[in-house]
């Protein structure tokens, strides 16, 4: 008798920081994954300007997923697609929040199955309530003194709140 193998997938991203978006992909991904791992990429694909650095946005990752022991936050250096590989990862998970992203996360996908035939890449739109939502937008807010406690899980609120005070 063969045991079944494990359903592994891989949620990458800069998490900078991580959204309440960014957690609705996550927990949803857990309804067709057994094990998913959320991957902090240490270098981007696009430049961007970080504002918390890599160990800082793993241990707030740990906190916000504390709860659920079928999600890892490691991070990862190089290619995704030789971590997918090494981490065993049946299929790559992406957040959709908009036609606008969808190009560039195609393009990425078909790069990635390219450079290996088994990566497999799995679009989720985010809930209706965060669709607007980005990383990059709750930063921007943040640092102007707006109140972003709704967008981002209280391990996030209160880091941001040290920054930006």
């Amino acid at each position: 008798m063969t045991t079944p193998r494990s359903i592994v997938a891989v949620y990458p991203g800069s998490f900078d920081p991580v959204t309440r978006g960014h957690e609705d992909v996550a927990r949803r991904t857990r309804r067709v994954c057994d094990r998913l791992i959320v991957a902090v990429a240490e270098s981007s694909s696009q430049s961007k300007r970080h504002l918390f650095p890599v160990p800082e946005r793993l241990e707030i990752m740990r906190e916000v997923f504390a709860d659920d022991h079928r999600i890892e936050c490691v991070s990862f250096s190089g290619l995704l697609v030789d971590f997918a590989r090494r981490m065993d990862a049946q299929f790559i998970v992406r957040g959709l929040r908009a036609v606008s992203d969808f190009e560039y996360e195609f393009q990425m996908a078909q790069m990635n199955r390219e450079l290996w035939d088994g990566a497999e890449t799995v679009f989720l739109a985010p809930d209706v309530a965060n669709s607007f939502l980005s990383a990059s937008l709750v930063r921007e807010v943040a640092a102007l003194g707006g109140d972003v406690g709704s967008f981002v899980s209280a391990p996030v609120l209160k880091r941001l709140r040290r920054r930006f005070s």
